[in-house]
């Protein structure tokens, strides 16, 4: 998974306002039979389905409100603590858990000791392997085989088994580990398939399913989440990781903008997806309203992360437009404090749209700044494709063919080498689609076919790769190749802006 996304979804989830409404918020079913008395129970059910939606601060609020109704009710603290464990995000907050479960009582003894139900104390000793001494990865082991043990000696305790999936999905740390994410499907469906009004259940096969191989096993929980939660903006949001993953790209716009609408419209996770979706769809003036709307509700620095969210959403309009003029590309995004990965990304729009200009002077000063900035930060195989692929460039523009040939086989290989990701890409110029621009600026339209297919492969149905496999297989004579891409980009692009021509017309590539 990518970590720019993942500490986005703490920006736009954690610091958000809290929902108010009038009525119960509609979060799906659940039945978690507790020793609560009856004022506190409803509380800590709203927090419950709160917490499988991942709207933390929301899930807080409500285990609160339960401790209020019963100061003993052991379940309350742990599922406020619980809010401080986004095992998917790579986040955690250890010393505001402990805090909380310190008001329950001072020692994990007397914790345990104020659980009415062995069931209970199982959920307290799960919950304690999370806060213990170690490291993150130990600490997450440990939970994942408490939670275990829990559901073996509870089988009818569906909580626990939807708990447990998550706890597996868990032990990945942002990197997808399919023979994981495998067993938490498993767990997650036959939930789903038993209690099909379960938001946990749904969320969890989504998270298990979204990279394109296995997206279509996902798509009936994404379907049925957004049905199951309506009130959770998260839950709205999440069914478009199977949505991005399949290029269903009305549907990804769809659904973030109902959870943008119950978030906020700046620069965030929702918005970012929303303008991929955009631009993908061929809404070009639709996604640079949407992206100057962003710049203008942030504050006027904004927070580092929503900084970095307003880079990264430049950058997307920029590449799949190709407006190398942009005004936007004006803008001075401030992002010292940024994320590395933006940061990175920025300096290469800057090149790339340079180099696209004909300005090769600015072009190289970005590309030094830029391989200046990877080695600062690491070895980190998204900023190292980046900067392979604009020193491919640079070399192409300079006429060093061998060299810019090289410099692509590298950034691909590294690409390709990452285990599969999900939503609006962090290496924004994909890199099998940049090699296929590239073959074809060389005159070499069958290499350049298998590129831009194996480009697909990785992000299905993106407009821009769609475009130059038209191109290049129109040149390399294949006729069913071509007819089929057209075929997908008519889909994709069937409500897009008058100006774009029929990809028979468009140009695309280097």
């Amino acid at each position: 998974m990518m970590r720019r996304q993942l500490a986005g979804l703490i920006l736009t989830v954690l610091l958000l306002p809290m929902y108010v409404q009038a009525q119960e918020p509609r979060l799906g079913t659940i039945d978690f039979p507790s020793s609560g008395n009856a004022a506190a129970q409803p509380h800590f059910n709203r927090g419950v389905l709160f917490l499988h939606s991942f709207e933390y601060e929301s899930a807080a609020e409500a285990f609160r409100q339960a401790q209020q109704a019963d100061p003993g009710f052991a379940l309350a603290y742990w599922g406020e603590a619980m809010t401080h464990n986004h095992s998917l995000w790579d986040d955690r907050d250890t010393a505001s858990a402990r805090a909380v479960l310190r008001r329950l009582a001072p020692t994990t003894a007397e914790r345990r000791a104020k659980a009415k139900t062995e069931r209970e104390r199982m959920y307290l000793d799960a919950i304690e392997q999370l806060w213990a001494e170690g490291s993150k990865a130990e600490r997450d082991t440990a939970y994942m085989l408490a939670m275990e043990d829990l559901t073996r000696r509870y089988p009818d305790d569906v909580e626990a088994k939807a708990f447990y999936a998550l706890s597996i999905l868990g032990l990945s740390n942002t990197t997808r580990v399919v023979s994981s994410y495998m067993r938490a499907a498993a767990i997650a469906q036959e939930i789903f398939r038993d209690h099909p009004n379960h938001p946990g259940a749904a969320h969890y096969i989504i998270h298990s399913f979204d990279d394109p191989t296995h997206a279509p096993l996902g798509l009936p929980a994404a379907r049925a989440y957004s049905r199951i939660a309506p009130d959770a903006a998260h839950a709205q949001h999440m069914t478009t990781h199977i949505f991005v993953a399949s290029g269903m790209w009305d549907d990804v716009v769809s659904q973030n903008e109902v959870a943008a609408g119950l978030t906020s419209w700046g620069p965030g996770h929702y918005t970012s997806w929303l303008t991929y979706g955009l631009l993908q769809a061929g809404r070009y003036e639709e996604a640079a309203r949407r992206l100057n709307a962003a710049r203008e509700l942030a504050a006027p620095r904004g927070t580092a992360g929503a900084r970095s969210y307003l880079a990264f959403m430049r950058a997307y309009h920029v590449i799949n437009t190709e407006r190398w003029r942009d005004p936007s590309l004006e803008w001075t995004i401030a992002l010292q404090d940024g994320w590395p990965r933006a940061r990175v990304a920025d300096l290469f729009l800057s090149g790339y749209a340079a180099f696209k200009r004909g300005e090769i002077e600015r072009g190289q000063k970005a590309l030094r700044d830029l391989g200046q900035l990877v080695q600062r930060l690491g070895d980190d195989p998204v900023m190292q494709v980046l900067a392979s692929e604009l020193e491919a460039v640079a070399a192409l523009r300079a006429g060093d063919h061998a060299k810019a040939v090289r410099l692509m086989e590298r950034a691909t290989a590294i690409e390709d080498s990452m285990p599969a990701e999900y939503g609006p890409p962090d290496i924004v110029k994909p890199s099998h689609e940049l090699y296929g621009e590239l073959l074809m600026a060389l005159d070499r339209p069958v290499d350049a076919q298998r590129q831009f297919e194996l480009a697909l492969m990785l992000a299905p149905k993106r407009a821009r790769t769609l475009v130059g496999l038209i191109h290049a297989a129109r040149a390399a004579g294949d006729t069913r190749a071509v007819e089929r891409a057209r075929a997908a980009l008519d889909q994709a692009w069937h409500a897009a802006d008058p100006e774009l021509v029929a990809p028979r017309n468009h140009r695309g590539g280097n």
